[in-house]
């Protein structure tokens, strides 16, 4: 026990004059003590014979007493101990000049349970034999104790006691109480001072009966634990002193003191939560617990920790005292601390939850017991997300500002949860910095909700609900809602293609895209989403109406859906292509050797891209994310390049010129050439390597991509890896599948070819595409590295005359 210390005491016991038989009722065992005396002699038997005893009398009846044997009477036998078997049996017996005791241990072998009037006594009925010089007398040493008549009722003790036992008043007669008196503590209670404690004592014709309020003063409370659970049991000592006479003994004083321990009986504790909202603090109060309790650690999140330690984590706890003995403990905690959970409620409130478990230990039994604590405290200091958003020509753009109650929420575009490793699989993009959170969702996205669609543009919409990470509950909702522009539906493409994109709007619930159909309903959509159906076709087919006038060819057709059995569309969308005429020709037509047919001459963009892909798989193009890429010497860059649009089999990439340079600009110096006229360089000892192009999921027109490897070796000018930085540059030129033997430019004996659009007298499309820096360094152990700074970079090339 801490801070114990040690007081000394003095008692004293004030002791009356012997009555003839005294009776003591001990907690651990009962003594009898009575009077003996010598016989008187008869007078006229000593006068008879006066010279034989006159001179022997005195020194007979001065004598010393000694104890010879005590006799026991048990139901089935008697049973005689000398002094030292009973000795060795656990009695004690001694003798003065007037007197014998007897003291009988409760587990003696010679006691009898009796019960007297429903209380259980034990008994000991037991004859003494003493011898003085020539003489054996016998003394009636009986004893017999209560060993239980305590009951508990409404918080009072009921200790009763009969008045007279069998055992005790053999042959005895003409029984009168001469006194009744009780006490505490070995001191004997005044009226007044029973009467203060609440203490009654009352005396009838055959019991006597105690009653004493649980918790009076002169007992005590000690803290106890029953399974698992914390409590106490109240403590006190008690005496009666019960004096009577009778005919045998004449006064008996018979003494019991009884130490009384109730049951046990659990405690509830308080705990009060009474927070500092300025300071941010949790002040926690638990108790009340009585003095002989200690706190000796604290289980927060599963780690057990001392009280001194719980300091370092943030949890300060001390007690308090009070003069009625008992004491509290105060818990203080800031909100900020580990294992405090924080709960986003409603508005502005957040709640900080306090989950400790306190383990106290009680003194001096060191029993143990543990206390849950779980207090919860609503403060306003909630700061939820915020968002704004924007729209560009194709993209919807969402930024939400984190709060402070967010951490564990999870963004959703309706059922979508928006995750780093598929936003590529679904076309968005996502950056989560922490503070910010960035999405980027395209238009003709499965995740957009489309509203209506007018000449002036279709009105689209973006839902991002945050949910709860665990629950999944709605957290937050936010929206955004532009028109974009028609255009972005269709597509007219030089060579007579329509790509058109039709969308479902929200108030068509039940429309099945994948019903939709063109004005011939034989013409259905090549590409069926969720949200979305797109149609590629011939605007000579399909059901395409055309006009003419002076400057301009029009082709128009109507997307429809019709519900099942209903000839009227419950949704139209009319769209329009509108071809320039250049100039009109008379051309004569003349069918020899089935000349292969070419395209005549319109107007579009062409769109091409340079990208670099991990393996020689082309599987995987590297992404944004993952710049700079390092490579080592020897290793390889696998670059790929593609006609992104128009989406027409009958054009093939041809690869002229790949070179490298230090700068952006295609044109600066110094260069490296990669390839020449589409062949290697043959004055790098590192040739370039071409690879064939299959067709694949990703790949629909083969001879839309060129592939091909540079080893880094390539970039190293005498010894010396470069240490610069670098751009790749490639010159592309379109040609025709069809082969004209006339063709000799898209004839490539390195990068072979099929043929170009025309007349080798006319000119081809051409233009060239680059990719982003490529810087080269030391690496580990002075090996050099290739670091490419920023994903390919795409040229889209101006209109081109076709």
């Amino acid at each position: 026990m801490k801070n114990a210390t040690t007081h000394l005491r003095s008692a004293s016991c004030p002791y009356g004059p012997w009555s003839p038989r005294e009776l003591v009722c001990e907690t651990n065992y009962m003594e009898v003590s009575v009077r003996r005396d010598v016989p008187q002699t008869e007078k006229d038997f000593i006068l008879n014979e006066p010279e034989d005893w006159i001179l022997f009398y005195p020194e007979g009846k001065a004598g010393e007493a000694s104890i010879w044997q005590v006799v026991f009477h048990q139901p089935e036998e008697k049973r005689a101990l000398l002094v030292s078997d009973a000795w060795r049996a656990g009695y004690g017996l001694n003798t003065t000049e007037t007197r014998i005791l007897l003291r009988v241990p409760y587990n003696a072998a010679q006691i009898q349970l009796v019960k007297a009037q429903g209380i259980t006594f034990s008994a000991v009925r037991s004859s003494t034999f003493y011898k003085q010089q020539w003489m054996i007398l016998m003394v009636d040493t009986a004893v017999a104790c209560p060993v239980d008549g305590v009951n508990y009722t409404n918080k009072t003790i009921i200790w009763t006691v009969p008045k007279y036992f069998q055992a005790l008043s053999a042959g005895a007669t003409g029984f009168k109480d001469v006194l009744v008196e009780a006490g505490m503590n070995l001191r004997k209670l005044s009226a007044e001072e029973m009467a203060s404690r609440k203490c009654v004592l009352s005396n009838d014709l055959n019991t006597i009966t105690m009653k004493i309020p649980i918790g009076a003063e002169g007992g005590s409370y000690k803290t106890s634990v029953s399974s698992g659970k914390h409590g106490a049991k109240y403590s006190i000592n008690l005496f009666l002193e019960h004096q009577w006479e009778d005919n045998k003994w004449g006064l008996t004083k018979y003494t019991i003191i009884k130490e009384i321990e109730t049951p046990f009986e659990q405690a509830e504790l308080a705990v009060t939560n009474n927070p500092n909202l300025s300071a941010r603090l949790m002040n926690v109060t638990v108790g009340t617990f009585l003095l002989d309790v200690e706190l000796v650690n604290l289980t927060i999140e599963g780690t057990t920790v001392t009280v001194p330690e719980a300091i370092q984590h943030g949890y300060l706890t001390y007690e308090i005292q009070y003069a009625n003995g008992s004491k509290i403990y105060v818990i203080q905690v800031s909100f900020d601390a580990p294992g405090i959970k924080k709960e986003y409620i409603t508005d502005d409130t957040r709640e900080y939850t306090l989950n400790v478990t306190l383990k106290f230990i009680i003194l001096p039994t060191s029993d143990t017991f543990a206390v849950p604590i779980i207090t919860v405290s609503a403060v306003k200091d909630a700061v939820l997300p915020s968002a704004r958003g924007f729209c560009d020509k194709n993209d919807f753009h969402l930024i939400i500002t984190r709060g402070n109650v967010d951490q564990n929420w999870l963004p959703f575009i309706s059922d979508q949860h928006l995750m780093p490793e598929v936003a590529q699989k679904y076309y968005y993009s996502l950056n989560d910095n922490g503070t910010h959170l960035t999405v980027s969702v395209p238009f003709l996205s499965s995740l957009v909700d489309y509203k209506d669609i007018h000449i002036s543009g279709v009105m689209a919409s973006l839902h991002l609900t945050l949910k709860d990470g665990i629950t999944l509950a709605n957290k937050k909702d936010f929206s955004i809602s532009c028109r974009f522009p028609p255009s972005e539906l269709i597509q007219c493409l030089p060579n007579g293609t329509v790509v058109i994109t039709a969308v479902k709007l929200v108030r068509l619930e039940d429309l099945d895209t994948s019903l939709l159909v063109l004005r011939d309903k034989q013409c259905k959509p090549s590409l069926v989403t969720k949200k979305a159906a797109t149609f590629k076709f011939n605007v000579n087919t399909c059901g395409t109406s055309r006009k003419f006038n002076s400057t301009s060819i029009t082709y128009e057709n109507d997307v429809l859906y019709f519900r099942p059995g209903n000839d009227i569309p419950v949704y139209q969308l009319k769209f329009v292509c509108v071809y320039t005429i250049k100039h009109s020709a008379d051309v004569q037509y003349e069918n020899k050797n089935h000349l292969p047919l070419s395209i005549k001459p319109g107007f579009g963009s062409l769109d091409l891209s340079l990208k670099l892909f991990k393996e020689k798989s082309y599987s995987e193009p590297y992404r944004e994310l993952e710049y700079p890429v390092v490579k080592y010497l020897r290793e390889a860059l696998y670059f790929e390049v593609e006609l992104l649009q128009p989406a027409d089999p009958r054009l093939e990439l041809n690869l002229e010129d790949c070179w490298a340079t230090n700068s952006q600009s295609q044109d600066s110096l110094p260069q490296w050439p990669i390839l020449i006229n589409g062949c290697e360089n043959s004055e790098d000892s590192y040739r370039t390597v071409f690879y064939e192009v299959n067709y694949s999921h990703r790949v629909q027109f083969p001879q839309h991509l060129k592939r091909f490897e540079v080893t880094v070796f390539t970039f190293v000018q005498g010894t010396t890896l470069l240490q610069m930085q670098l751009y790749f540059h490639c010159s592309v030129v379109i040609c025709s599948t069809t082969p004209l033997p006339s063709d000799v430019i898209c004839q490539r004996r390195c990068n072979a070819g099929t043929h170009r659009l025309d007349r080798s007298a006319e000119p081809h499309p051409q233009g060239r595409v680059s990719s982003g820096a490529v810087l080269i360094r030391k690496g580990k152990n002075g090996q050099q590295r290739l670091v490419l700074l920023s994903d390919s970079i795409t040229d889209i090339l101006s209109v081109l005359q076709l």
